[in-house]
């Protein structure tokens, strides 16, 4: 790991480079908006099918094969040339394997260049719209600027929210207070 890397991992640092050049890429051929759709598309392609994935993280695949099939996937998708060529790369540099880290790196670099945090958000029962908007009201008085709030729903968590801004993870479930509290008594006894 290079010296000025601090905590991130090569392989976030080799993501961020790909989608980087990604990026920089689209930006020049004026293709931006258009691209990003294709990556968030690309990244449910992979999150929704086993067999995609199990594609990707065959490493037994031929090269050039595997270069042709994933290709033909993605025209049969509907993706366009230059989402097309770039996994062809990805493929030819034998990363099939992390494209889905690719995807999640890209995405986060769009964000970060239009201003906007992602807020992964748990509750137990779906957020009202009003309960989303003072959501992010507040995580914008904490300093976090404009959210793009995803909410999942897990009826385990009985109650409350786990918000997940980056690497800070804001745990208020009646689950993880009912840990705490069960734990505080097991050190009592």
């Amino acid at each position: 790991m290079a010296s000025g890397a601090g905590t991130q991992s090569s392989n976030q640092i080799l993501a961020g480079r790909y989608a980087t050049a990604l990026y920089d890429y689209a930006g020049e051929m004026g293709w931006l908006d258009r691209v990003i759709e294709e990556m968030d598309a690309l990244g449910r392609l992979i999150d929704e099918s086993a067999d995609f994935r199990a594609f990707l993280s065959n490493p037994l695949i031929d090269i050039q094969e595997g270069t042709k099939a994933v290709r033909a996937v993605l025209l049969a998708q509907g993706f366009g040339s230059i989402v097309q060529d770039f996994v062809g790369v990805v493929s030819s540099n034998r990363r099939l394997f992390f494209l889905r880290s690719i995807v999640t790196a890209f995405a986060a670099l769009v964000d970060k260049k239009r201003g906007l945090v992602r807020a992964e958000v748990v509750s137990a029962h779906p957020l009202t719209d009003l309960q989303s908007t003072q959501l992010r009201a507040r995580l914008t008085e904490l300093g976090y600027g404009r959210v793009n709030i995803e909410q999942t729903v897990d009826p385990s968590i009985l109650g409350g929210l786990v918000v997940k801004l980056g690497a800070r993870l804001y745990d208020t479930s009646l689950k993880s207070r009912l840990q705490r509290l069960q734990y505080a008594m097991k050190g009592a006894a």
